[in-house]
């Protein structure tokens, strides 16, 4: 059977369609199932020497208040490594959180060696899935567990309590008020749509350095900055609102990028203010 082609598992969303757009362009056949489909990922499956796992049906936010929210996504991990077991020579890329699974790490800029410690049941349930995925690593199977960052950029859909930065342009286009939880000194890396789905191409041609990696921006700015620099940009005082902290919510993380670039050769290539600017172009023209 010919199988040279990648399954996007969750292809739908703003990581998943910049990554189908990406293999379309590049002329590599490629197949996108929904998280609901198990039927057609079974079918599908045996066909495809990459699968990128990128399903996730809540964020910090969302399941916060009821862990057991987290069931959904670690039972369709599950399931797909029951299907993985079958068939040793297909690639498995993961899509975990840099941004949640290391709490507030002790030593910035946090690499992959850092002790993982969640603050949010989001955060907890993408580190329980990192370690089914090790244990089929741990069993032959290439495996990679991407941690990225904050991804951010044309195509991201606005999503309450997710994407900081689509938001405050939101805001921005419709005067709107921004809700800021503390006091917007909590620093975060964001992290250029094309500098992840750069990084996922060169991994799924590489599925002999499978391993752990942070996906990162190297840099890292706080909240209060971003919204200094959109506010610069736009032309416009955003009206904001500082809510009281919420204790899911990561005081300080920069990823460290070594052992990516290391191993593929990749680097960032956006910057954060250049980013924002090609961000604001498109919210504009969707309007």
């Amino acid at each position: 059977m010919n199988r040279d082609r990648v399954l996007l598992l969750g292809g739908c969303g703003f990581i998943g369609s910049a990554l189908a757009s990406r293999l379309q362009r590049d002329k590599k056949p490629f197949h996108v199932v929904g998280r609901d489909n198990s039927m057609l990922l079974e079918q599908l499956l045996p066909q495809c020497h990459t699968v990128v796992h990128l399903a996730s049906s809540t964020t910090p936010g969302s399941s916060a208040s009821d862990p057991r929210l987290e069931l959904d996504n670690l039972g369709l991990t599950l399931r797909l490594l029951a299907l993985l077991q079958r068939q040793p020579q297909t690639h498995l890329i993961f899509f975990s959180s840099g941004g949640t699974v290391y709490g507030n790490p002790e030593i910035l800029p946090v690499t992959e060696e850092a002790r993982i410690a969640p603050l949010s049941n989001h955060g907890a349930g993408k580190a329980a899935q990192e370690l089914f995925c090790q244990s089929l690593r741990a069993r032959g199977h290439a495996v990679t567990i991407l941690r990225p960052s904050n991804a951010y950029g044309p195509g991201q859909t606005l999503r309450q309590g997710f994407g900081l930065i689509r938001t405050m342009l939101e805001c921005a286009r419709m005067a709107a008020p921004l809700e800021i939880w503390g006091d917007g000194e909590n620093v975060r890396d964001f992290i250029y749509i094309d500098d992840v789905v750069e990084a996922t191409i060169c991994l799924i041609g590489m599925p002999q350095y499978a391993g752990t990696y942070n996906l990162g921006s190297d840099t890292s700015h706080s909240i209060n900055q971003v919204k200094s620099q959109i506010e610069t940009l736009t032309e416009q005082q955003l009206q904001t609102i500082y809510r009281p902290a919420r204790g899911i919510d990561v005081r300080s993380v920069e990823l460290d990028n070594s052992r990516l670039t290391t191993q593929l050769g990749w680097r960032p290539s956006v910057e954060l203010a250049s980013g924002i600017a090609r961000m604001w172009d498109w919210v504009r023209q969707s309007i």
